[in-house]
């Protein structure tokens, strides 16, 4: 018998299901991926020995995330968005249990190792926010996704003050007090895997292409997830590339500040609590305010608040830069900005991608725009520290701030048009076309 079509009604429930799962997902998760957030940088300066190596511990993280985008777009193209997200969460759990065991062991190369893995996370909670604009209504994709996105606050914003708590957990598994965190990301990390794996039926994308088969005259382009193909597709866009160039410089000026703030902030004395806080603040920031964000692209655009993004992001590397060491208000405001700007990069650069590529070259397009945003934001943590060690936090801040002015030209000079929605797929040289699902 043929398979049922699905009506409106059923897409709108399933719609509703899947960002109600997601946001119960990210708020577990949130705690997970920043319980470590705030003691990163000080557990890989404790292990190594070294400060100019703080900041590899990050940057390993950020790349580990990049590097995993590309398996996940083959199974999701394959199989769906549950089982790619579930095979991201399952290597951020091993992760967890590794950096535990390199803090036990005081081994540097296990602990990058271990966050490499942890990276996993990253990923799938990036990915989250594209499974909840599958099955969107055009005119709500950015609330929608940004919805997902905010719902990370409650636990990104109480993980990183978990550092405290985090010392008599470490001492009754006779570990050293900073890997105290990472027993809180491992438990948050498996609870929100169990979610995915109950809740996340029917899948989003899988859906979609059923209904997007139903409305076709003509059978449907093959789906590709070949996350090398995707980059390709993001470059034939202009909204597309516009949207990945938007995130990679985003996400690779937050990184790069974040990551060496902790470090900043004890070397002028402040302790974990103090740390935490600011961390928070910075983490309510990038969350918060996402629908806001939302609600301002899908009514001025993606471009327009991308602009407003790289402005933001341009004040927060100026008041870092200004910012004594320790801990100042000045450094507070300047990393909740961080945040903000943060959010107004990714939420209107994925946008952007969504509207712009087909569904059909959906999932390899996306997983491409994650690997170059955490590419360049992981090189830009592994160079925040040597700037950091030779030169200073100070001077670390105003490359941010020049470097976030990037995006506004990008904006200035990439137009999207709303023909790109209803285009057909670029022919794609040199392309070997394929199966994958």
């Amino acid at each position: 018998m043929p398979e049922a079509v699905p009506t409106t009604a059923d897409v709108h429930a399933v719609q509703r299901r899947t960002v109600t799962t997601l946001v119960g997902t990210q708020v577990l998760v949130g705690v997970g991926v920043s319980a470590g957030a705030a003691v990163g940088a000080l557990l890989a300066e404790q292990t190594s020995g070294s400060a100019d190596l703080a900041g590899l511990g990050g940057t390993f993280q950020v790349l580990g995330g990049a590097l995993v985008a590309i398996p996940m777009a083959h199974v999701m193209a394959a199989r769906g968005r549950r089982w790619g997200m579930l095979a991201g969460y399952g290597l951020g759990i091993l992760g967890a249990v590794t950096i535990i065991v390199a803090a036990a062991l005081r081994s540097f190369p296990l602990l990058l190792l271990g966050t490499t893995l942890f990276g996993g996370a990253n990923a799938a909670n990036s990915q989250a926010r594209y499974v909840a604009a599958d099955l969107a209504d055009e005119h709500r994709r950015g609330r929608d996704l940004s919805i997902v996105v905010w719902a990370t606050t409650v636990g990104a914003v109480f993980g990183p003050n978990l550092a405290g708590p985090g010392e008599p957990v470490a001492r009754f598994l006779g570990v050293p007090s900073l890997a105290g965190p990472y027993v809180f990301s491992l438990g948050g990390l498996l609870l929100g895997a169990l979610v995915i794996l109950l809740r996340l039926r029917p899948d989003p994308l899988l859906l979609a292409r059923q209904v997007e088969a139903a409305r076709a005259t003509e059978p449907l382009e093959r789906q590709h997830g070949s996350v090398w193909r995707g980059l390709r597709t993001l470059g034939a866009y202009p909204g597309a590339l516009l949207g990945v160039i938007t995130m990679a410089i985003g996400h690779t000026v937050m990184v790069s500040v974040m990551v060496m703030t902790p470090l900043h902030m004890h070397h002028g004395g402040a302790d974990l609590q103090v740390i935490g806080l600011v961390i928070s603040a910075h983490v309510l920031g990038m969350f918060a305010f996402s629908p806001v964000v939302g609600f301002a692209v899908d009514r001025w655009g993606g471009r327009a608040t991308a602009l407003a993004g790289a402005a933001i992001l341009v004040a927060a590397g100026v008041l870092a830069a200004q910012a004594p060491t320790g801990w100042s208000p000045g450094l507070a405001v300047g990393l909740f900005l961080l945040g903000l700007g943060w959010s107004f990069t990714l939420v209107s650069g994925s946008t952007l991608v969504v509207r712009a590529v087909p569904l059909s070259e959906r999932a390899g397009a996306q997983g491409a725009s994650d690997l170059a945003m955490g590419l360049a934001a992981g090189g830009g943590g592994a160079l925040a520290g040597v700037v950091v060690g030779q030169l200073g936090y100070a001077v670390l801040g105003t490359l941010a701030a020049c470097l976030a002015g990037a995006v506004g030209v990008a904006a200035l000079l990439l137009r999207p048009t709303d023909l790109e929605r209803v285009s057909p797929p670029p022919v794609l040289p040199g392309e070997v076309d394929s199966e994958v699902g």
